[in-house]
């Protein structure tokens, strides 16, 4: 339990270069506080003492601003950056040296749908391991956000990410696939972050100029053609 505890605080610290000290984050920093009463709450879950944790998980929100579902699957050395606003469903799965970032919600598409029929049902993602998640992204819907992907800022991700990709958008669209070894903070990845929209407007163009380019290559053909002056035509006489 200590190493697990010291793990936790290790992470957050090589993470964040505001944090100074173990003892900095054990008292100031309320992602520790929630991510540790979460191990708690998912604890009394896994033992069936249901209500109880759901009870003792609001208690830990009202103090956080944290919202994390006892329910939900969390791996070793998560972090949660300044952290408000986060929410974290029953059925999410998050991996290994994860990190996310205020307002980041990881939730399901249509909850309020059939709701019964949904119960114990897999409706929330999954995060592989060192996926980081920026601010205010929204992740919605039972599908795989691939180890080591990148989640910018305000996305709103619909569908599964693969390995090593970078998404931003509304909705989220890949941008750049190859992975970055390097600690991304807010999932947005140093240097140029080219503009999926403007490369899409980008390539519509460069179509255009193409079918204009063969639309001048066929009106100066037809005009050559309409000049070349007809040759006499020979008729035959019977007589």
């Amino acid at each position: 339990m200590f190493k697990l505890i010291r793990q936790e605080i290790d992470a957050m610290i090589a993470r964040d270069p505001a944090a100074r000290s173990r003892w900095e984050v054990v008292i100031s920093y309320p992602a520790f506080h929630a991510i540790m009463g979460y191990r708690g709450t998912h604890w009394l879950w896994q033992r069936g003492f249901r209500l109880t944790a759901r009870f003792l998980s609001q208690i830990l929100r009202w103090l956080t601003g944290i919202e994390i579902h006892p329910g939900a699957t969390i791996g070793k050395r998560f972090f949660i950056d300044h952290g408000m606003g986060v929410v974290i469903g029953e059925t999410a799965e998050i991996g290994d040296d994860v990190t996310l970032y205020q307002g980041v919600t990881l939730g399901g598409t249509s909850p309020s749908v059939n709701s019964d029929g949904q119960r114990g049902l897999k409706r929330h993602p999954t995060l592989e391991d060192g996926v980081i998640v920026g601010s205010g992204a929204q992740i919605l819907g039972p599908f795989t956000v691939r180890k080591n992907a990148r989640v910018g800022g305000n996305a709103v991700v619909l569908g599964e990410v693969p390995e090593g990709a970078t998404v931003v958008g509304i909705p989220a669209k890949i941008v750049r696939r190859e992975q970055d070894d390097r600690f991304c903070a807010y999932g947005t990845p140093l240097g140029d972050l080219p503009d999926p929209v403007a490369r899409a407007l980008e390539e519509l163009g460069r179509e255009v100029e193409t079918l204009r380019n063969k639309v001048v290559a066929l009106e100066g053909e037809k005009a050559a053609s309409d000049a070349t002056p007809e040759k006499p035509r020979i008729v035959a006489s019977s007589e």
